[in-house]
């Protein structure tokens, strides 16, 4: 292997993937088995398990499907702590998983409100929580949080959403003062819409799509394998400097 092909490379890591049978994160875990890691992927779909142990096994790299509630406060602790107990270590964290409850301001519940601040934003503070003393004690560790461009800019009817992104990505830094020091890499990716099948569904009908294409330099949308690659730069030796740095990956949209 060529040296800029070590510095970019995660053979043998060991990965931990929240949301990993679904959309980015389904995406992800592809990549990172691809790249040479072992991964134990958080979800609850049957389907997206399967897809993980077939990837695992064309690349020859061990896999684990976990299912949890990550809505509950005990679900994100059993999920890591049964990756640890599995691969003995975790080397890469990705905070993936996520739900997008939409409704205006006035209209919103607090059930939904709550949701989603479980599963955005407390759910990645105790995945990391759980898996970093380790990284801690080893002096290396990555962690990528997928965030959003609406943690840092509004979007209509995206208040609970967009506030616990926002919310992500000071988490993000807040990691980064504290854990920096114990050369763990933590940093978040922003993504613009991507074209998952939730994204295709949401933002295909013009009047919802075609606004928001017209206020993006780039005039497109992101593909899941986008994220994913950023991600695993972000995962990689080659990435060692940045940290705590909110990535914004949507097409020139904050430009503007």
């Amino acid at each position: 292997m060529d040296r800029w092909q070590e510095r970019f490379s995660i053979a043998g890591r060991k990965a931990l993937i929240s949301g990993g049978t679904k959309g980015i994160g389904a995406e992800i875990v592809r990549v990172f088995l691809d790249a040479g890691a072992d991964v134990a992927a958080i979800g609850r779909d049957s389907a997206g398990f399967a897809a993980g142990r077939e990837a695992a096994a064309a690349a020859g790299r061990d896999f684990i499907g976990i299912e949890a509630d990550l809505a509950t406060a005990e679900g994100p602790v059993e999920a890591a702590n049964r990756a640890l107990a599995h691969f003995g270590r975790i080397d890469i964290l990705v905070n993936s998983a996520g739900v997008a409850l939409v409704d205006p301001l006035l209209e919103a519940s607090v059930e939904d409100w709550d949701r989603t601040m479980a599963v955005n934003l407390r759910a990645p503070f105790l995945l990391a929580r759980t898996v970093a003393p380790g990284m801690i004690e080893r002096r290396a560790g990555k962690i990528v949080n997928i965030s959003s461009q609406t943690g840092v800019i509004a979007l209509p009817d995206h208040a609970a959403y967009a506030s616990s992104k926002a919310a992500l990505n000071a988490l993000t830094k807040s990691m980064t003062v504290e854990w920096a020091r114990y050369n763990i890499q933590i940093n978040a990716i922003c993504p613009t819409v991507v074209m998952t099948p939730m994204g295709r569904k949401l933002w295909s009908p013009p009047e919802k799509r075609d606004p928001m294409l017209a206020r993006t330099p780039a005039g497109r949308f992101g593909e899941p394998v986008e994220i994913a690659d950023c991600a695993l730069y972000l995962a990689s030796p080659a990435s060692d400097l940045m940290n705590g740095a909110i990535v914004m990956l949507e097409g020139g949209y904050t430009s503007l």
